[in-house]
């Protein structure tokens, strides 16, 4: 099973590289012991509060393409401090991925209210998801009931390869538009059809197309 370490000191002393590499070295073995193998290695020297750094970030994406389910750390400040230790925590949470520390010699065992607050953030997420999807479908509606007939009006449909489709379809911008929909609704009911298109996308490429032909 492949897994990560994350080593953190909170400045960029000299003799910070040292405890560094001494936790490096004391997670392999810890890892191993636990029966995982180490595909990488991510370091920071910057503080537990700051959530702008380069290793963590870079072991966040890392987890996440790699499917990585273990993150090996000294304790579980070395992830953070304060909420951005709850927020990555969290991130790690929706990857499946367990924290293994070597002050408690096994899985991070978070205290009660560490609890409450991961699954409060994952019932938000989830509720944000229903509105995000409530939007989607209460646009594709309003279009609809305006006579838009995406089967019609689009000339590509379908992306089975899961691309980012490049091309952004203005005339059906401007058909919805006109139909009364606002720049969210269009661009809820845009995405609901494939196509990743901001809001202010929309309104930008609209302004465009009436600048030049006029409304």
């Amino acid at each position: 099973m492949n897994s990560v370490i994350y080593c953190r000191v909170s400045t960029e002393k000299e003799t910070q590289e040292t405890s560094l590499s001494r936790q490096e070295e004391e997670l392999k073995e810890f890892a191993s012991l636990q029966g995982y193998e180490v595909a990488e290695v991510f370091t920071d020297q910057h503080s537990g509060y700051d959530m702008d750094r380069d290793g963590l970030l870079d072991l966040l994406t890392y987890v996440k393409e790699h499917d990585i389910k273990a993150v090996f750390v000294q304790d579980e400040t070395r992830i953070g401090r304060g909420n951005g230790r709850m927020a990555v925590l969290h991130l790690l949470q929706k990857t499946n991925t367990s924290v293994f520390t070597l002050q408690e010699k096994g899985v991070l065992n978070l205290n009660e209210m560490d609890t409450m607050l991961l699954e409060i953030l994952a019932l938000v997420e989830e509720y944000q998801r229903k509105l995000h999807n409530a939007k989607i479908k209460r646009g594709m509606k309003r279009a609809i009931s305006q006579g838009y007939r995406p089967e019609k009006n689009l000339k590509t449909r379908g992306n089975p390869e899961g691309r980012e489709r490049i091309n952004i379809p203005v005339d059906e911008i401007v058909r919805l538009r006109r139909a009364g929909l606002t720049y969210e609704e269009i661009s809820s009911t845009l995405k609901g059809l494939g196509f990743e298109i901001s809001k202010a996308t929309v309104h930008r490429r609209y302004i465009e197309f009436i600048e030049t032909h006029g409304e």
